[in-house]
């Protein structure tokens, strides 16, 4: 049995981004830049008003004077119109500054008497005026290979005139649940069995890491269907194996992976819930035997499938994002391995809910974070802790 730390180095080291690829950006969303982007344009691209309102020279505006609007300026294509002493020019947001003119006055503080204003304030230079380049100068840095690509990236890409984008790979999952005790949602169950919990699970869970769940599978506890599963399951970069990883006879997952071919490089983590874990390689396809309990098979994915898949990808940042926590009760770790309490985050503060065993999925669902306390130890409510999000 291996640490925590010593698993996550080894499935590092054996994983590998893919090969990028091209896509327009649209279909760049939640992925990973390939490559750095600069800006090729100034934003603003233009000196533009901030304001409905009046285009002026500031160093004759004062309260009572009166201007002549000579033209007007809508949002949109430049009209090439000028502002001279003693005129002014209908400006409107966004629409770019007329020629001589150097501020904006608000609508709100004019009068209108026919084709001439009336100011009721005093006018600084640069008033309501966007300065062009202000927000962004050309050559300057927008997204940086193996940055997530969110929706605002997406904007500022499309601002700068890129239609397409280079993007990590995409990585392709199969599922094999694993157990003769398992039954379909929907069928009657037999005495004995249970419901099929995990490969929805975990086909959600690869499904919002942005990979592909390309195939779903249940086995019986058969070497023959196994084997059959595992072969097929190899032609894509990931296989996730749900259950069958424990030592028990009916356990068939690791001597099948084995005689196919697989290096097993891992097999159990201390780590709970999730002590029998398993991590391979079948041909190019990285293989991860995950528990049968749901809550073991959760925890074990996030902390060794989650980060794999998004090296994959090409990501930077592969951990769930943490945060400071109060924590409301106190929480004994008495194992000898590290153990992630699960529990609900909520205005600064995490309280552990349900019961903390691996079976217990009712509490894994009103959750959406993780405590990790190291074995042995101890700690108080009112203590501050960081915790991992998940929701």
């Amino acid at each position: 049995m291996i640490s925590e730390a010593e698993a996550r180095k080894k499935i590092f080291e054996a994983v590998r981004p893919l090969s990028p690829r091209n896509v327009p950006i649209l279909q760049a969303l939640d992925r990973f830049a390939a490559e750095d982007h600069f800006a090729r344009l100034p934003l603003p691209m233009f000196d533009n008003s901030a304001m409905d309102g009046y285009a002026v020279i500031a160093g004759e505006c004062q309260s009572g004077t009166r201007l002549r609007v000579v033209g007007e300026q809508p949002a949109g294509i430049d009209r090439k119109l000028r502002v001279s002493n003693g005129t002014t020019v209908r400006i409107f947001t966004g629409a770019p500054i007329p020629a001589g003119a150097d501020a904006v006055v608000m609508q709100e503080d004019v009068a209108r008497d026919g084709d001439e204003i009336i100011l009721n304030c005093k006018v600084d230079a640069q008033e309501f005026v966007r300065k062009r380049g202000c927000d962004l100068a050309p050559g300057q840095k927008i997204l940086g290979r193996g940055d997530r690509i969110n929706a605002t990236k997406l904007a500022l890409l499309a601002s700068q005139g890129f239609a397409e984008i280079e993007i990590g790979g995409e990585v392709r999952v199969s599922i094999v649940s694993t157990g003769d005790e398992l039954a379909k949602p929907g069928e009657p169950l037999q005495s004995g069995q249970i419901y099929d919990s995990n490969s929805v699970l975990l086909r959600s869970l690869v499904q919002g890491c942005n990979a592909t769940a390309a195939s779903v599978r249940h086995c019986h506890d058969q070497i023959d269907e196994l084997r059959d599963a595992f072969q097929t399951a190899a032609a894509n970069e990931i296989l996730i194996v749900s259950g069958g990883v424990s030592v028990g006879e009916h356990d068939l997952v690791q001597s099948t992976l084995r005689e196919l071919g697989a290096d097993i490089d891992i097999w159990r983590v201390s780590i709970k819930p999730g002590k029998p874990f398993l991590f391979g390689t079948l041909r190019n396809c990285q293989v991860f035997g995950l528990p049968g309990n749901p809550v073991s098979a959760f925890v074990t994915f996030l902390q060794f499938v989650r980060p794999a898949i998004l090296k994959l990808m090409g990501a930077n940042e592969v951990d769930l994002p943490a945060v400071s926590a109060e924590l409301t009760a106190d929480e004994m770790n008495e194992s000898d391995r590290p153990h992630y309490v699960r529990g609900r985050f909520r205005d600064g503060r995490f309280t552990p809910l349900g019961r903390q065993e691996s079976h217990a999925l009712f509490g894994l669902s009103e959750s959406n974070a993780l405590l990790r306390i190291d074995a042995g130890k101890t700690v108080r409510a009112g203590e501050i802790v960081q915790v991992a999000l998940w929701a």
